[in-house]
């Protein structure tokens, strides 16, 4: 193993090692394309044989760009959002930019806090999930200028830019899948909406498709459960066990929808022929699952990379986003839902 250093490496021992001059260093770091191929092989053998770490804050703090974007999501305990993630930092590594990610538990509140520490780190950009943000989010943001975009939901009066899917419009169609079915006794089973409106604007546009159909559901039938497996089969458990029950399960998203078909099996019910379940997402594996489960799909992939190329772009051009732009959402019909 290669002996500790005794104290940190600078950029002039890396220079030294490579037999190139300081200058040429810092070019080969900050503008590549302006050294050729084989003397940034040297200088990379010498910064990875040195272990040369480069001092970012002490950039940043003479204005020079940290390359890196700082990424607040709601959790990452689960695959909600695993595809937006990768597609985004894929998008921004392909541009010479690091992500930096932090959760906030659907605490907005938190949410504010964790934006403030990535801007002391001077990240050159900010992503976030959804547009349902602290005003004093919104005002922090605009203070310090840096490029700002939405993630995951698309509202063309949104107040920053926003790359995205109309929610409401997957909800409208997980509804307007059931009821062609000729399903009329529907259940749904959604998350908290309180800070999260994604999952809010699916619940308002189930509703109002299924309202506009003289649809009624009753208070009984409505239950919330937040992202988990086993606490969304607890829920459904507890709607499908007592009194009659629904034919068709509206749930919020695909994690939900599997702990509704897992409840559903604990209950001796078959899925589709006694309940049908459909989820949104369109989640890897539910695809794969048994019977494969009927759900919106949100193009995370296509939402994802689009926002990752615009706000690296933005970022070299020292310029806002664009205002909105909205990727199309598809009913992906298969065995989970059926005729009655």
């Amino acid at each position: 193993m290669t002996p500790k250093q005794s104290s940190k490496v600078d950029i002039v021992a890396v220079a030294k090692a490579a037999k190139v001059s300081p200058s040429t260093v810092s070019r080969s770091f900050n503008h590549p394309d302006l050294v050729n191929l084989a003397t940034r092989k040297k200088i990379d053998r010498a910064v990875r044989k040195l272990g040369y770490i480069r001092n970012r804050a002490a950039q940043a703090m003479h204005g020079k760009r940290s390359a890196t974007i700082g990424l607040i999501v709601p959790t990452i305990n689960h695959a909600i959002f695993a595809e937006v993630i990768q597609a985004f930092s894929s998008a921004v590594e392909a541009e010479g930019f690091t992500i930096l990610i932090a959760s906030h538990g659907y605490d907005l509140e938190a949410e504010y806090g964790v934006l403030r520490k990535l801007l002391e780190h001077r990240v050159d950009g900010v992503a976030l999930i959804g547009l349902d943000h602290h005003d004093e989010t919104f005002q922090l943001l605009e203070q310090q200028g840096v490029p700002v975009i939405a993630i995951w939901n698309f509202s063309d009066s949104a107040p920053i830019a926003c790359i995205g899917a109309d929610n409401q419009k997957a909800g409208a169609m997980a509804a307007q899948h059931l009821l062609d079915l000729g399903h009329r006794q529907i259940g749904t089973v959604f998350p908290p909406t309180q800070g999260n409106d994604r999952a809010g604007d699916r619940l308002k546009g189930a509703m109002r498709t299924l309202e506009q159909n003289d649809i009624s559901v009753p208070d009984t039938w409505q239950s919330e459960a937040p992202y988990s497996l086993q606490q969304a089969k607890a829920a459904a458990c507890e709607m499908l066990d007592h009194g009659p029950r629904p034919t068709a399960l509206l749930c919020g998203n695909d994690v939900i929808a599997q702990g509704a078909i897992y409840a559903a099996l604990k209950l001796g019910l078959v899925v589709p022929d006694d309940l049908s379940v459909i989820g949104i997402g369109d989640f890897k594996g539910s695809e794969e699952m048994e019977p494969a489960l009927t759900t919106i799909r949100i193009p995370a992939q296509t939402i994802g990379r689009l926002a990752g190329e615009e706000i690296t772009r933005a970022i070299a051009d020292q310029r806002t986003p664009p205002t909105q732009v909205q990727c199309d959402v598809k009913l992906v019909s298969r065995a989970t839902t059926r005729k009655v």
